[in-house]
């Protein structure tokens, strides 16, 4: 039991860095009808950025909270304006133009974006300095850190404060609008252009945040992260329902879970050997020597989990666990 508690705990400390990325993923799909493959790469750039910042001020005195705030200051504006730049760039001019060619686009940005930071920040490891407090927390019997605490509690504070925004405001009205028919919107006065602008824009914030929160749970940040990171969370997008807010989060915190339960009962080598000599007949006779001495069991296969579950989702309900809510459009 203390296992599954620790693993249930790994999972939504996960789910919620899934649930904010694929927030980015849902409302430009929902404003635009558009999968911006790059979005991962911000996040990317949201983590390296505040590293930079937080390596810098790390032995200056200042207590650990402040530095990693003044790191997240300094992301979150450069992913924003990063998010603003692709807009208006690269996905603005091709609005109109057959579905294919933003998607080629969005690979094509994505990859661009790597390359630019592998310039700035090189192929190499970084490392989240040790300013905030490590000391785990024994929660009936799992251990959970203060930096785990505090991306459940903000990542749901910002999830509570996107929804509100969005069905709560006259700007989330207006994106509402927007995602119903672009066209009419404009009719009625609504800036389409700004609306789609700023949904990147806060999109990007979100990302920063999520890479700050990745680089402090792992301790690290590279130019390759945002990549698989990004596949992960438009995962869970499409679990929960591509262009529902609520979908975005609820297929987060779900496919973290999945994948946490995945690595620790099915992935570890260990409980693999004991399923596969448990099976009804001995049919299950030395799988675990065959595969174990490969190297094909093991935590750095949990990816498969992740992906397994968007082929499900993809066969059986492709329009994910609460649908989609955008509009025919005429």
């Amino acid at each position: 039991m203390d296992i599954f508690i620790q693993q249930i705990v790994n999972g939504l400390v996960l789910g919620s860095i899934y649930a904010l990325v694929a927030l980015g993923y849902t409302m430009v799909y929902g404003i635009m009808g558009l999968i911006n493959f790059a979005h991962g790469e911000v996040v990317m750039i949201g983590a390296l950025t505040a590293l930079s910042v937080i390596n810098k001020l790390a032995g200056s005195g200042l207590p650990g909270p402040v530095v990693v705030l003044a790191g997240l200051a300094v992301a979150v504006p450069v992913c924003m304006a990063t998010g603003f730049i692709i807009e208006r760039i690269a996905y603005r001019p091709l609005r109109h133009a057959p579905r294919l060619a933003p998607l080629i686009t969005a690979i094509g940005v994505s990859i661009l974006l790597q390359q630019v930071a592998m310039l700035f920040w090189g192929r190499n490891y970084h490392t989240f300095p040790a300013v905030l407090p490590s000391a785990p927390h024994q929660i009936f019997g799992a251990a959970l850190t203060d930096v785990q605490i505090i991306i459940v509690l903000l990542a749901a504070a910002t999830m509570s404060g996107l929804w509100l925004l969005v069905n709560r405001t006259r700007l989330g009205r207006a994106m509402r609008a927007t995602s119903e028919h672009p066209a009419i919107a404009s009719l009625m006065g609504v800036d389409v252009n700004r609306i789609i602008a700023f949904t990147f824009v806060l999109g990007s914030a979100l990302a920063a945040l999520a890479g700050v929160m990745v680089s402090a749970n792992y301790s690290t940040a590279h130019y390759h992260m945002g990549f698989l990171l990004g596949l992960k969370a438009f995962t869970a997008a499409v679990l929960g329902g591509i262009g529902n807010l609520g979908g975005a989060m609820l297929g987060g915190v779900l496919l973290g879970i999945i994948e946490s339960l995945g690595a620790g009962y099915i992935g570890d080598l260990t409980n693999f050997c004991w399923w596969s000599n448990h099976l009804p007949g001995g049919t299950g006779a030395g799988l675990c020597e065959q595969f174990g001495d490969r190297g094909f069991l093991g935590s750095n296969y949990k990816d498969i989990f992740a992906f397994f579950v968007l082929i499900l989702v993809l066969v059986f309900r492709p329009s994910g666990l609460m649908g989609e809510k955008v509009a025919e459009r005429a």
